[in-house]
């Protein structure tokens, strides 16, 4: 599992976790309620931002539309913001 290097929030299982070759830990699922999903407008486009439910903290970036899993969406995440942590 995924959590939140800030808190240790639960984020995301590591089952979701694929490899996008986009240089970032990328997921295309999440856990229930663990996201908040903010607008940004910065770099001039249009992204949606994605921060802990926890703590606010920021996370990343999701995508959809780009075809590289059968959900269609990635969490492109900032792997200094996440913690890998063993269930077994």
């Amino acid at each position: 599992m995924y959590v939140c290097k800030a808190c240790n929030n639960p984020l995301f299982n590591s089952d979701s976790k694929f490899k996008s070759n986009c240089g970032w830990p990328s997921f295309d699922d999440e856990i229930d309620k663990a996201l908040i999903r903010k607008q940004d407008y910065s770099l001039g486009m249009k992204r949606i931002e994605i921060c802990c439910s926890n703590c606010n903290g920021h996370l990343g970036h999701i995508f959809e539309g780009e075809g590289l899993t059968d959900k269609n969406i990635r969490h492109c995440v900032n792997s200094l913001s996440i913690l890998f942590i063993p269930l077994y």
